[in-house]
């Protein structure tokens, strides 16, 4: 697998699993979460994800972009193991109209959790942009690094121990 597209961090974190899960899995919490801080809150009601093709959209901000909104797919679920979701632009936002015809989707944000030796879960994010195909697009990344995610890790850990 190319791996050139990919950054990953773990962190054993001391909390079960179901409680990272449950933190994971609500969007209202993720800003809470983001180390980068480029999030600011779903739009509008966003109830806790709960399957594959799952979609909720998230208020954003960079600096050098703006506000704008992604709107982000469920692509993994597996109850207390296994969450992420991949973020595309939402075509109604003033960003997108700015992008014009870039396609800026096919990156995704997945949470690994698994029972650690000595106890606690072991939580790895990974963060991979492979299916990005746009080359205007494809320069922008990363957009987090590894210390972000480190960060991200960090976050959770000090909301559920």
């Amino acid at each position: 697998m190319d791996t050139s597209r990919k950054l990953q961090a773990s962190k054993v974190i001391d909390a079960p699993a179901d409680k990272i899960f449950a933190l994971l899995s609500d969007p209202s919490r993720h800003s809470d979460l983001d180390d980068a801080g480029m999030i600011r809150g779903p739009e509008g009601d966003a109830p806790p994800i709960g399957g594959i093709g799952q979609v909720f959209t998230m208020n954003m901000h960079q600096d050098a972009l703006g506000d704008y909104r992604m709107v982000n797919t469920v692509t993994a679920y597996q109850p207390s193991s296994r969450i992420g979701w991949a973020p595309a632009m939402d075509p109604s936002c003033d960003l997108a109209a700015k992008l014009g015809e870039m396609d800026a989707s096919g990156h995704t944000f997945t949470y690994d959790l698994a029972e650690a030796d000595g106890g606690g879960t072991r939580v790895t994010q990974t963060y991979e942009w492979m299916s990005v195909h746009d080359e205007e697009f494809l320069k922008l990344f990363p957009v987090v690094s590894e210390k972000d995610l480190q960060g991200t890790l960090d976050k959770i850990a000090s909301q559920v121990s």
